[in-house]
């Protein structure tokens, strides 16, 4: 391990604590937690499994001396109340792709303390979502499936307007680890990607992955797209919309700038430079999109079809009209489940202790400016 010391300590009998608050039985990751315990002996771990209704609630009990001896936090969602009740925290590593859902928190408004995202833990699961609700829509599967449900055998509707995606052309807006997954899948089915970022990429340092990588995934070294467009403002996004794009994801966080980002001027513009219609993947949050104008598109055939695993807001209301617009494929935000999920950010944890003790920079550590 770098001949660096086994742990980083208090005191020569002193332990440090590992504060873990989860929604998973510690069951569910018991060889990776193994792992830790047996490379880090000096670190104490206490695992306090939430419940659904903890979740739900908000409430989770966690006895207060814990949170005042712990030295690093492992949590999906619960934080303590003030930035005082955690004096001693190093790091908190969060088990979501991000950290928007506590950005109004005082941990994260008036501490310095450092926040890490499980970025790079949902990339397999998620393009695999992705390409399946394309394929599902572009050989008519629903459409089968209906009739098999009601015992017809129909094959001219399976014949019709099917195609495959050899020479079609996908565009990433957000090119992070889910959308460098979603490349890597995309250019086995022989497409073009072009990507898009919210900084400049021009060197091949500046478009390597720094992130955690599930091993055999993703595009480490963005080798993947044909072209890279950047910018936060309408005409960056629309010089990169211009592209004719047959799939376009949406793997962006959700920031200022990225509210709203797709709206009427562009589905009208993803309509005109390619008339056979863009199918649109939304993964990262509805907010990205402004719903009922999606709608509008939907139904005005601007765009060839939509799949959702986010909405605005969330659970979508029943009378929502999103939920019979035509060609609209809708999921409870579950394209991240995996039975490994928690397996994986348990490595992503791990990896960040070895650099906490290192010395190094934590991996996928929020930047609390940019939001993400």
């Amino acid at each position: 391990m770098g001949g660096g010391p086994e742990y980083p300590q208090r005191g020569e009998h002193e332990r440090e604590l590992l504060l873990c608050v989860l929604p998973w039985p510690e069951k569910a990751s018991e060889k990776v937690i193994g792992e830790i315990r047996d490379e880090f002996p000096n670190l104490e771990m206490h695992y306090i499994a939430q419940t659904y209704e903890d979740l739900k609630t908000g409430k989770t009990e966690v006895p207060e001396d814990l949170c005042k001896r712990a030295s690093y936090l492992a949590t999906l969602s619960w934080l303590p109340l003030h930035v005082s009740s955690v004096p001693n925290v190093k790091f908190i590593q969060f088990y979501s792709a991000g950290t928007n859902h506590v950005a109004k928190h005082p941990i994260y408004t008036d501490s310095k303390i450092p926040l890490c995202s499980a970025s790079g833990v949902h990339g397999p699961q998620i393009a695999e979502w992705v390409i399946m609700m394309d394929l599902v829509h572009s050989h008519k599967y629903t459409i089968l499936y209906d009739a098999q449900k009601r015992k017809e055998w129909k094959q001219k509707v399976g014949m019709e307007g099917v195609s495959d995606n050899v020479g079609k052309r996908v565009g990433v807006l957000g090119y992070g680890s889910i959308g460098r997954q979603v490349a890597r899948v995309a250019k086995a089915m022989g497409m073009d990607v072009i990507a898009y970022t919210a900084s400049p990429r021009p060197t091949p340092e500046s478009r390597r992955d720094g992130g955690f990588i599930v091993p055999g995934t993703g595009d480490p070294e963005g080798e993947y797209p044909s072209a890279w467009f950047s910018g936060l403002n309408k005409d960056s996004l629309h010089e990169f919309l211009k592209q004719k794009i047959d799939l376009l994801v949406l793997s962006v966080p959700l920031t200022k700038e990225t509210t709203h980002f797709l709206s009427t001027e562009e589905f009208a513009l993803l309509n005109e430079v390619n008339p056979a219609g863009t199918y649109i993947a939304n993964i990262s949050r509805g907010q990205v999109i402004d719903q009922p104008t999606l709608v509008k598109a939907l139904e005005r055939k601007q765009i060839r079809g939509a799949a959702l695993d986010v909405t605005d807001p969330e659970p979508l209301p029943a009378d929502d009209p999103l939920w019979t617009a035509p060609n609209c494929l809708i999921t409870p935000h579950v394209s991240g489940s995996t039975t490994v999920y928690a397996e994986r950010a348990f490595q992503v944890l791990r990896e960040n202790l070895r650099r906490e003790r290192d010395g190094k920079h934590l991996v996928n550590e929020v930047d609390r400016d940019r939001g993400y």
